[in-house]
């Protein structure tokens, strides 16, 4: 039975595909002579079996894709890239897009040269901003309350600088509980525990101590407070008293008289700034030489190299009842201490550690009273001068003595005295040598 149309034949379809065809081969492209098939063709011709514009179809038969034929000359199959996760083709080898790994539309090289430079400069800009931030900050906290313009018929400036240096028995700031623990006592006002010259110049630094039991002359002054002119009696006394009776410029005006030396800044640090300067740094570490104990100052100390904390620091440097030479024992133990504390706050693990940094330039701002001319460079320079004494750049000593006194003060050696305040003022190199 033909169930084709009419006019249309099975027969002569031979080995065509089709329904009831035996052959696996596909029936040939039918001719629509109104449809061009590419260059040159004319109606009524069948364009070649896969020829022209139209590209031969994979088969499929080696399980690639492609059938091992190029029908496009470029070295992949049709499905070249579908199997191994490449969808472009084109002989990329690699498991991601074009451009890596292989060379080919790569990414631009990264820049280091400029990322170098921009970081370079953000640093530097942060740096430069923190160092002014901080320096308006420390300046802010500098106590300038001495003002060295009162003092009345002072001594020529001579070459480099001196500092005043004065550690009082002021007790403002404690609490009941911080006086028992750190042996203060509870006396009113304040006293001068120690005194001491540093002077900074091109030949060596010198720190030279004062004894407090010195036997000194109070010049004429004019007072503090009251402005008041008082002439010069004669009366001699303890250094310590000068600041007794009228404070700092009594104090430099005394010094400045019986020495001749002009003292350019005056810094005071009181019994709770220095404990708590030490603290902030983490403690001082010094080698005592011979160990002591003093019920006084609550010392009790051990021969060796040790870590103070700020308690046991005030102790060490308050202590004099516990020596033979008294005075002159304490004033060189507060000259080896301050040395080491020096050292310790210039030293990198404070300098560049915020976290000691800022609660000891705090804690040591806080506390120190300075006269209304000194800057930031000058307490800077101070310290790292007294740093190099501890490091053996300078000049250690005790003002000379020759004797006591009659009233048992200690008496300075006039001529020794003499030479040294020559050898400061003209910043020589010093040939003498104290207690």
């Amino acid at each position: 039975m033909n169930d084709w149309p009419d006019g249309w034949s099975d027969d002569g379809r031979g080995g065509r595909y089709g329904r009831g065809s035996s052959s696996a081969d596909p029936e040939g492209a039918r001719v629509m002579p109104q449809v061009g098939r590419g260059p040159g063709a004319r109606p009524g011709q069948a364009p070649p079996q896969y020829g022209g514009g139209v590209p031969q179809q994979p088969s499929y038969v080696d399980g690639q894709g492609h059938g091992g034929q190029d029908p496009y000359g470029d070295g992949a199959g049709y499905d070249s890239g579908y199997n191994t996760g490449q969808v472009y083709g084109g002989g990329h080898q690699g498991g991601g897009p074009p451009g890596y790994g292989d060379g080919t539309a790569a990414r631009p090289r990264p820049n280091w040269r400029r990322r170098v430079k921009w970081t370079v400069i953000t640093l530097v800009t942060v740096l430069v901003v923190t160092s002014v931030a901080t320096y308006f900050w420390a300046d802010s906290k500098l106590n300038r309350e001495v003002d060295l313009s009162k003092v009345i018929d002072r001594p020529d400036a001579g070459d480099g600088t001196n500092y005043l240096i004065v550690g009082s028995d002021s007790r403002a700031g404690l609490t009941a509980a911080q006086k028992k623990a750190l042996h203060t006592g509870s006396a009113e006002g304040k006293r001068t525990d120690s005194m001491m010259i540093l002077h900074v110049g091109g030949n060596g630094d010198s720190l030279i101590s004062l004894p407090r039991d010195s036997d000194v002359e109070i010049p004429s002054y004019k007072g503090s407070t009251s402005g008041k002119t008082y002439p010069d009696t004669g009366r001699h006394t303890k250094l310590n008293a000068a600041y007794a009776e009228d404070g700092p410029t009594l104090l430099v005006r005394t010094v400045e008289y019986n020495t001749g030396l002009h003292i350019d800044h005056y810094v005071e640090i009181g019994f709770n700034g220095f404990a708590s300067i030490v603290d902030a740094v983490g403690g001082v570490t010094i080698d005592i030489d011979k160990g002591f104990k003093d019920s006084y100052s609550g010392a009790n100390f051990k021969a060796g190299k040790q870590t103070l904390n700020g308690e046991e620091a005030l102790a060490f440097v308050r202590t004099r009842h516990a020596f033979a030479a008294s005075d002159l024992e304490r004033t060189k133990n507060q000259q080896k201490f301050l040395a080491a504390l020096a050292h310790q706050v210039a030293t990198p693990s404070t300098v560049l550690n915020p976290f000691k940094l800022y609660p000891t330039l705090g804690a040591g701002l806080d506390s120190l009273i300075v006269d209304k001319d000194m800057g930031l460079y000058d307490l800077a320079r101070m310290f790292w001068a007294m740093k190099g004494v501890n490091s053996g750049d300078g000049v250690s000593m005790n003002m000379p003595i020759s004797g006591n006194a009659a009233d048992g003060n200690l008496q300075w050696d006039t001529a020794k005295v003499k030479t040294l305040v020559n050898e400061l003022n003209h910043d020589q190199k010093i040939t003498v040598s104290g207690s």
